[in-house]
């Protein structure tokens, strides 16, 4: 149950969380999301830009976190029992003793795109697993923007959060309506757009040419669409000499990525 004696750390995060309330009382409906797990909740927490709503934690979990005062007065934390953290994100979740609830944050339009020289674009991959892994390994090789369309993509989530581990709040969500637009858009803008396509013409490694690199991932089992094939720049393979032909996409992210940065930054020392 939420502590609320009058003294010590219990009663001020008491007096601090009526005030919150106050200042920030629930609407119906709102859209809000459970995050949760020590990575994803802390991140979440230190992100200036999302709105938090409401903050759970076992004793042991709230010094695990180690956030400031600052940022725990922004949305103060009830202590709790971990049965009650099970309650609201459902039984088998790994939540470590904390939850967060939060609005979603909000995606960005194409035009928002920074100065970035590595995106990923997906194409309908769904699984929000793969993503958070995806946007896990994107943040990792200082990848600007995940590109998703607005459709047959997941939704920001509690499982995809923890599947990402923090890095959700590290990387700009550009949604877009028409993917192949899109990928016209960033080759007009001077990134070289590489479909990864399992029988693509050419290994990785000899296609990417350019210091702007754009990598577009297909949906697990179909792959690239068919338009999208024809849309993007070139098509290129990961060079895989074994039996198994083509991997996990989250697993074909992460090393494409390694890839391109590699030849990106050869490409800008020479």
């Amino acid at each position: 149950m939420e502590a609320t004696s009058g003294g010590g750390k219990d009663g001020h995060y008491a007096r601090l969380r009526r005030a919150h309330r106050a200042a920030n009382p629930p609407e119906p409906s709102d859209g809000r999301v459970v995050l949760y797990g020590l990575h994803t909740v802390k991140a979440a927490m230190e992100n200036p830009s999302r709105k938090k709503l409401r903050l759970l934690a076992t004793r042991n979990a709230l010094t695990r976190l180690e956030l400031d005062d600052e940022t725990l007065a922004a949305c103060p934390p009830e202590i709790v029992d971990p049965k009650e953290i099970d309650r609201l994100v459902g039984e088998g979740a790994v939540h470590q003793g904390v939850a967060l609830a939060t609005l979603p944050l909000q995606p960005k339009r194409l035009d928002a795109l920074g100065d970035v020289d590595l995106v990923l674009v997906l194409d309908q991959v769904t699984d929000p697993h793969n993503v958070g892994a995806i946007l896990r390994s994107a943040v990792a090789f200082n990848a600007g923007a995940l590109v998703t369309t607005a459709r047959h993509s997941p939704v920001e989530s509690g499982v995809l959060a923890k599947a990402a581990s923090g890095a959700l709040e590290h990387i700009d969500h550009i949604e877009v309506r028409n993917l192949a637009e899109a990928l016209e858009a960033l080759s007009k803008s001077g990134f070289q757009t590489v479909g990864l396509d399992s029988e693509g013409p050419a290994i990785i490694e000899k296609s990417i040419t350019a210091q702007k690199v754009a990598l577009v991932l297909g949906a697990e089992g179909k792959g690239l669409r068919q338009k999208t094939r024809e849309t993007v720049d070139v098509l290129a393979r990961l060079d895989m000499p074994g039996a198994i032909r083509s991997l996990n996409v989250s697993n074909a992210a992460v090393l494409s990525l390694y890839v391109a940065r590699h030849i990106m930054v050869e490409l800008g020392n020479r």
